[in-house]
């Protein structure tokens, strides 16, 4: 057996006996500072990754490391309360073994979320982005070995980012009055913000937001053909025309998304009640 998918069912089986019998429907994966979500699903079961043998630990600036499973908009949901990255030094069958194991766990959509520098002229601090499609710049996880169990060798990618669940956020933005961008995202190694040159470059190519994760996890999901909806924060304008004295400040981005996750909390809780 192909050792990646050994470790998927090792880590499943551990899972399903914490999770009590739950069964969840829906995958979430929380980015920096977006946590706060979490707190709005009832009945808890709160799994550390640390106590995950074998799972990777989460060490990025607003990631708590924590599997949180419970009932979310009527549903059972199961959550990554902070995600793994490729510039944290793991190989990119770690980055995406979470996903992977939602998936055996039976997750039927999941959702992803991050938080991003809008390189969009137009994107402002606190915006919420749709993710419509996206531009990898990350080493592709499918690269090596196809896992037969998980999907085909040659994924189709035309809809990364599912065309009905994009509809149904706009519905519900609508209704609750929540302002949305809609673009692309782009997604880059990291750990280094990228340069003025960079974010020009970027916005050329047809990027309206960069960032350093997400992707991964969407092209693994659609090799399963798990339907996805991403949504991104913007957390700094990621521009090319900078004051002298500006910098990039990771703390800065936390805070950033802190403070627009209510928005986005409200957003995901009523799409999932109404799947």
């Amino acid at each position: 057996m192909d050792p990646r998918l050994q470790i998927v069912n090792a880590i499943s089986t551990r899972l399903q006996e914490d999770l009590e019998g739950r069964k969840p429907e829906i995958g979430i994966v929380l980015g920096s500072g977006l946590g706060r979500l979490a707190d709005v699903i009832e009945n808890p079961v709160v799994i550390p990754y640390r106590t995950l043998p074998g799972f990777p630990v989460s060490t990025a600036v607003g990631h708590k490391g924590n599997f949180i499973a419970g009932q979310l908009g009527g549903k059972t949901v199961l959550a990554m309360q902070g995600r793994i990255h490729f510039y944290e030094g793991y190989g990119m069958d770690k980055v995406v073994l979470p996903i992977r194991i939602m998936i055996k766990l039976g997750i039927k959509t999941l959702f992803v979320s991050n938080a991003a520098g809008g390189t969009n002229l137009n994107f402002h601090v606190g915006d919420l982005m749709i993710i419509k499609d996206h531009i990898n710049l990350l080493p592709n996880p499918l690269i090596g070995p196809n896992i037969e169990d998980f999907g085909p060798r040659f994924p189709d990618m035309t809809r990364p980012y599912d065309p009905a669940l994009i509809k149904l956020a706009e519905e519900i933005a609508a209704e609750k009055d929540i302002p949305l961008k809609k673009g692309v995202y782009v997604g880059g190694t990291g750990p280094s913000y990228e340069t003025p040159a960079e974010y020009k470059y970027f916005r050329l190519i047809g990027g309206d937001a960069v960032g350093m994760s997400t992707i991964p996890e969407v092209i693994v999901a659609r090799h399963a053909g798990i339907p996805v909806f991403g949504i991104s924060v913007i957390t700094n304008e990621a521009h090319d025309d900078y004051a002298e004295d500006y910098v990039n400040d990771g703390h800065d981005v936390v805070v950033a998304a802190n403070a627009a996750a209510d928005k986005m909390t409200l957003l995901i809780s009523k799409m999932i009640e109404r799947l």
